[in-house]
């Protein structure tokens, strides 16, 4: 689908956008651009798909599986600390920001 300046501008009032009308031509390209994507995805045959409401129903008893909630101190301090432009005795060093 191709839009012309005109319907551009028709949309930018509706949406109470101000667009100034050199940079309607370009406008017009990137949502004529946009509107032939969306009819190509509307061309996907979708016949005998049920409708996905919610990633949820993918699992049978409606519930996210999720991994057990275990406290841990998660044994990186070593390789946390080779980000560190400075660090000493185990921590991030940083330079005083208060006098």
């Amino acid at each position: 689908m191709s839009l012309d300046t005109a319907t551009v501008r028709t949309i930018a009032e509706l949406a109470r956008i101000d667009i100034a009308d050199a940079e309607l031509p370009h406008l017009a390209g990137e949502l004529s651009g946009i509107l032939t994507f969306v009819e190509q995805l509307a061309a996907v045959p979708t016949d005998g798909v049920a409708p996905l409401y919610s990633v949820l129903e993918l699992y049978g008893d409606g519930a996210t599986p999720l991994r057990d909630d275990v406290v841990n101190d998660g044994g990186q301090q070593a390789a946390v600390l080779t980000n560190a432009p400075q660090a000493a005795e185990g921590f991030f060093t940083v330079p005083k920001v208060v006098e």
